[in-house]
C-alpha cells in the first residue's frame, strides 16, 4: 500500500519501531515525501489523530511502506512473524563459555 493524501493510517511497530508497544498513533496523510529515501520507506507529514478523531499534533514521520495499515483494517492474524523492521542477531558460544568469532 503506497500511502496517499487524505489517508487514514495506523502506525505501529510494524512501520517503525519508534511507534511500537503504547506509542502506536493514528495518522492522517497531508502529503508524501518525494525525495528519495532508504528502499522501501518514506517520509509522511500529516496530524496525529486521537480516539475521537481529533488532530492533536502535526508530525512529520519515517515509516516503511509495508509495515503500514489502513486505520480499521484487522492486523495480521500470524503475530509470530519478524517483523521487517527487526534485526536479529546469532550469538554460538564456544566450549569455554565465549562467543564464537
Amino acid at each position: 500500500m503506497r500511502p496517499q493524501p487524505g489517508d487514514l493510517l495506523r502506525v505501529d511497530g510494524r512501520a517503525s519501531v519508534q511507534f511500537g508497544g503504547g506509542r502506536a498513533l493514528t495518522f492522517r496523510v497531508v502529503s508524501v515525501g518525494a525525495e528519495v529515501t532508504h528502499m522501501g520507506w518514506v517520509w509522511l507529514t500529516g496530524y496525529v489523530l486521537n480516539r475521537r478523531g481529533t488532530a492533536t499534533a502535526k508530525r512529520d514521520i519515517f515509516v516503511q511502506v509495508a509495515g503500514l495499515r489502513r486505520a480499521g483494517e484487522p492486523t495480521p492474524s500470524d503475530q509470530s512473524c519478524v517483523p521487517a523492521n527487526s534485526v536479529q542477531a546469532s550469538i554460538s558460544v564456544g566450549a569455554r563459555g565465549r562467543a564464537g568469532r
